[in-house]
C-alpha cells in the first residue's frame, strides 16, 4: 500500500516537474518570439519579432522621412528667394521671415510630441500631421499658381510679379504655416517611432536601434538633396508652381507608404499627460519645503512596487534609482502624515502630496537635460544661415561655372553630400576606432560628439566670413560679382560635418536620456533647439542691423551686400559659438545620466573628462 502511495507520489512529482519545464520553455519561447519592452502590434497584442518591427518597418520609416523631407525643403530651401522675387520683400525682411517660419515649424514639434506622449501615440500623431502637411502643400501650390505668380513666368529674377492683394498674401501665409504645423508635429514623432521598431533589450536589435538614428538623418539629407538641386533649379528659373506641386506629390506618396506599413509597425501606448506628473512633484516638494530629510536618506523615500511603477510611468515602464542633486525635489518623496487618505476599505495616496522616487527622478532628468539643450541653440543659429544668408551671399557671387548657372540655394547640396560622407566615415571608420580605444561597444558618447559638432561649426563660420571678406574685396575692386560661388563649398561641407556630430548625437542623446513617457519630447528638444536658433538668428540680424545702420550707414546686411559687411556678422557668430562651446563643455562635465533599476552600474558615458 505504502509502495503504491509512494509510487503515486513520485508520479505526481514527475508530472509537476514536467509541467514546470513546459512553463519555463513557454516563457523562454515567448521572450524569444515576442518583444519584452512593452511594444504591441496594431491589435494591441505583444509584438511578434518575426512579423513586426525590425528593418522592414525601419526602412519604410526611412523612405517616408526621405520623401517628406523632399517635400518640406521643396518649400523651405527657396522660400527666401520666393519672398524677395514674388512678394517683393528686401533681403533682411525675407531672411527674418524665413527664420520665423522655420522656427515655428520646430515649435509645433512640441505640440506633436505632447499629443503623442500623452494621448494619441506616435503612429496616430504621425498620420494626422502628415495629412495636415499634404493639405498645406496643396493650398500653397494652388494659391501660387492661381494668384501669386502673375504674370506667368514672373519670380525668375528678371520679370517682376504684380502687386498682391491682402487676401492673397494671407492665403499664402496660411498655407506655409499649415505646412509648418504638419511637418513640425510629424518630425519628432517619426524619429522616435522609427527607433521603436527595434527592441533595446535584444542585442542585435539594440545595435540596429543605434544605427537607425544615423540612417534617419542620412535619409533626411538625401530627401532634401533632390529639393536642393532639381526643385531648386526649377524654382530659381521661375517655375515655382511646378516645384510646389512636386513637393505635394512627394508628401502624398510619403503618407501612402506610411499607412501601407501599418500592420508591420510596433506601437507603444501613450503614458498619460507627463505635465501632470511633473507638476505633482513640484507641488509636493513645495508643500514639504520645511520637512527634514529622513535619517537614512534615500532608503526611506517612497516608491511603488514594480507593477505599479510600470503602470504609472508608461508601457514598458522602468523604476528609476535615486540620484544626488536637486535635493529640494527629494522632499516630494518623503512620507508624512496626511499623504494618505482612507477611501472605503483601501488607503489612497494623494499624488499632489507624495511622489515616487521614479517621478522625482523624471523631473531631475528633464532639469539636467535643460542646460545641454540651451547650449545647442546657438549652434542652430549657425545651421539656419544655410537657408538665409548663405543663399543671399551666393546670389551676390559669380554663379556661372563652365557656362552653367548654379542656383544659389542648390549649393546646400554640398552640405547634404558632406552629411552622407561623414555619416559613412563615422559609422565605418571613426566608430570602430572609438570602440577599440575606449573598449566600449557604444563608441564615442553622444555628448562628446555634440561638442565636436560645435567646434566644427566655429570653423564653418570662420570659413564663411573669410569667403565673404574676399568676395566683398573683389566686388568693390572690380565693380561686379567676380568671386566664384564655388568658394562657398568649404563652408557648406563644414556645416554638414558638424551636423553629423551635433544633430545625430542630439537625436541619440535626448531620445536615450528622456524618461519612458517623454520619448517624443526628447526628440522634440532637438527640433525646438533649431526653432529657437531661428528666432535667435532673427533677433541677432535685427539687432545688428539696428546698431550698424546708425550714422546713415547701410548696415552689415543691406539689400546690396557690396555696401555692407556680412563677413563681420559671420565672424561675430564664430566668436559667439566658440563661447558657447566653452559653456557646453562645463555643462557636459556636470551632466549625470539617469540610473535605471536592473541595469549594472557603469561609468557615466555622458561625462566629459
Amino acid at each position: 500500500m505504502q509502495t503504491e502511495e509512494g509510487k503515486a507520489r513520485g508520479e505526481d512529482e514527475m508530472e509537476q516537474k514536467k509541467k514546470a519545464n513546459v512553463d519555463v520553455f513557454k516563457v523562454k519561447k515567448f521572450i524569444t518570439e515576442f518583444t519584452a519592452d512593452g511594444s504591441v502590434d496594431i491589435n494591441g497584442r505583444a509584438a511578434a519579432k518575426a512579423n513586426t518591427g525590425g528593418w522592414v518597418a525601419g526602412i519604410l520609416v526611412l523612405v517616408n522621412q526621405g520623401l517628406a523631407t523632399l517635400a518640406f525643403f521643396g518649400v523651405g530651401v527657396n522660400l527666401v528667394l520666393f519672398l524677395t522675387r514674388v512678394l517683393g520683400q528686401n533681403n533682411a525682411d525675407a531672411a527674418n521671415n524665413v527664420s520665423k517660419w522655420t522656427g515655428t515649424v520646430y515649435i509645433f514639434s512640441l505640440v506633436g510630441a505632447f499629443l503623442s506622449d500623452s494621448y494619441w501615440g506616435r503612429y496616430k500623431t504621425c498620420a494626422v500631421f502628415q495629412i495636415i502637411f499634404v493639405i498645406g502643400l496643396t493650398s500653397l501650390s494652388l494659391s501660387s499658381q492661381l494668384f501669386l505668380l502673375r504674370p506667368a513666368g514672373c519670380g525668375n529674377g528678371h520679370t517682376e510679379c504684380r502687386a498682391r492683394s491682402s487676401l492673397e498674401v494671407v492665403l499664402f501665409y496660411l498655407s506655409i504655416y499649415l505646412v509648418a504645423l504638419g511637418n513640425g508635429g510629424y518630425q519628432p514623432n517619426i524619429a522616435t517611432f522609427g527607433s521603436d521598431q527595434f527592441e533595446e533589450g535584444d542585442p542585435r536589435e539594440a545595435h540596429s536601434k543605434v544605427s537607425f538614428f544615423s540612417y534617419f538623418y542620412l535619409a533626411l539629407n538625401l530627401g532634401s538633396l533632390f529639393s536642393n538641386t532639381f526643385l531648386s533649379y526649377f524654382e530659381d528659373e521661375g517655375l515655382w508652381a511646378l516645384g510646389f506641386w512636386a513637393a505635394t506629390g512627394s508628401a502624398l506618396l510619403a503618407l501612402i507608404l506610411f499607412l501601407c506599413g501599418t500592420p508591420r509597425y510596433r506601437h507603444f501606448r501613450p503614458g498619460g499627460n507627463p505635465l501632470s506628473r511633473v507638476c505633482q512633484v513640484a507641488v509636493a516638494a513645495s508643500k514639504k519645503w520645511k520637512v527634514m530629510m529622513p535619517p537614512r536618506g534615500k532608503e526611506e523615500l517612497f516608491e511603488l512596487d514594480g507593477k505599479e511603477v510600470e503602470a504609472a510611468v508608461a508601457e514598458g515602464g522602468r523604476r528609476f534609482l535615486h540620484t544626488e542633486g536637486f535635493k529640494f525635489l527629494d522632499r516630494a518623496a518623503v512620507v508624512t502624515s496626511g499623504d494618505f487618505a482612507v477611501d472605503g476599505q483601501s488607503i489612497r495616496r494623494d499624488p499632489w502630496r507624495l511622489s515616487t522616487v521614479t517621478q522625482v527622478e523624471e523631473v531631475k532628468c528633464v532639469l539636467r537635460l535643460f542646460p545641454i539643450w540651451l547650449c545647442t541653440i546657438l549652434y542652430s543659429v549657425v545651421f539656419t544661415q544655410m537657408a538665409s544668408l548663405f543663399v543671399e551671399q551666393g546670389a551676390a557671387m559669380n554663379t556661372s561655372i563652365a557656362g552653367f548657372r548654379i542656383p544659389p540655394a542648390s549649393m546646400s547640396a554640398f552640405d547634404i553630400l558632406s552629411v552622407a560622407l561623414f555619416i559613412f566615415l563615422y559609422r565605418r571608420l571613426l566608430h570602430p576606432i572609438a570602440v577599440a580605444l575606449r573598449r566600449d561597444p557604444r563608441g564615442l558618447p553622444e555628448l562628446h560628439r555634440m561638442g565636436i559638432g560645435l567646434a566644427i561649426a566655429v570653423a564653418a563660420m570662420v570659413a564663411a566670413g573669410t569667403v565673404e571678406h574676399f568676395r566683398l574685396k573683389m566686388s568693390l575692386a572690380g565693380g561686379g560679382s567676380s568671386l566664384s560661388i564655388a568658394w562657398q563649398v568649404p563652408q557648406y561641407v563644414l556645416v554638414g560635418a558638424s551636423e553629423v556630430f551635433m544633430y545625430v548625437g542630439q537625436l541619440e542623446f535626448f531620445n536615450g536620456e528622456a524618461p519612458e513617457g517623454l520619448k517624443s519630447f526628447g526628440s522634440a528638444l532637438c527640433m525646438t533647439s533649431i526653432s529657437l536658433g531661428n528666432y535667435v538668428s532673427d533677433l541677432l540680424v535685427t539687432a545688428v542691423m539696428e546698431i550698424t545702420r546708425k550714422g546713415g550707414r547701410a548696415g552689415w546686411i543691406p539689400a546690396n551686400l557690396n555696401r555692407g559687411h556680412m563677413d563681420w556678422f559671420y565672424f561675430l557668430l564664430a566668436a559667439m559659438t566658440a563661447a558657447d562651446l566653452g559653456v557646453y563643455l562645463a555643462c557636459a562635465k556636470w551632466y549625470k545620466s539617469i540610473k535605471v533599476e536592473g541595469k549594472e552600474e557603469e561609468d557615466d558615458e555622458s561625462e566629459i573628462s
